[in-house]
C-alpha cells in the first residue's frame, strides 16, 4: 500500500482523501450491498461511471487498502474485486448515509426495502452485512 501525503491530521480530511470523491463510496456500496465483484458488473451501475474513472477509482481504493484484487476462478482475463477488512469497516458509514438520505430526500421505491431494514435494526443489519461479506470472501478464495 502506498503511503499518501495527508493534507492535515484531521480524521475527516484523511478519510475524504481515501474515499471522499464522487465515485469511491458508490463502488464500495456496490461491492457491499449489491454484491458486484467484477469490473463489468461495476461498470453497469445505475450511475453510469465512465470506464476511465472506474479504473482510476478502483486503483485508488486498492492503493488505500479498501479493496483488493483476486484472480477470477473462471477467467485469467478477469479479476474479482472485494472489500478488505478496512473496506468492510465502512459498512456503518454506508448505513448512516442511507439513513441520513432517507430523512432528507425521497427514497426511490426500489431502495425503500433496504433502508427500511437498516432503520428497523441498524446494528443487526450491520452485523449481518459484515458476516455475509466475510462468508462471500471465504467462498471466493476456495
Amino acid at each position: 500500500m502506498k503511503t499518501q501525503k495527508k493534507r492535515s491530521d484531521c480524521p475527516v480530511s484523511f478519510s475524504l482523501e481515501a474515499f471522499g470523491d464522487k465515485w469511491s463510496l458508490l463502488i464500495v456500496r456496490d461491492l457491499m450491498l449489491h454484491k458486484k465483484c467484477t469490473y463489468g458488473e461495476l461498470a453497469k451501475s445505475d450511475e453510469k461511471i465512465a470506464t476511465n474513472i472506474l479504473a482510476a477509482r478502483l486503483l485508488s481504493l486498492e492503493e488505500n487498502g479498501i479493496i483488493q484484487k483476486l484472480e477470477h476462478p473462471d477467467s485469467k482475463a478477469k479479476v474479482l474485486y472485494q472489500l478488505t477488512q478496512k473496506g468492510i469497516d465502512l459498512i456503518p458509514i454506508i448505513v448512516e448515509i442511507n439513513l441520513w438520505a432517507e430523512k432528507y430526500m425521497e427514497i426511490p421505491e426500489k431502495r425503500k426495502e433496504l433502508v427500511s431494514q437498516m432503520n428497523a435494526d441498524k446494528e443487526g443489519f450491520i452485523r449481518n452485512s459484515i458476516n455475509e461479506l466475510k462468508a462471500a470472501h471465504i467462498e471466493k478464495t476456495k
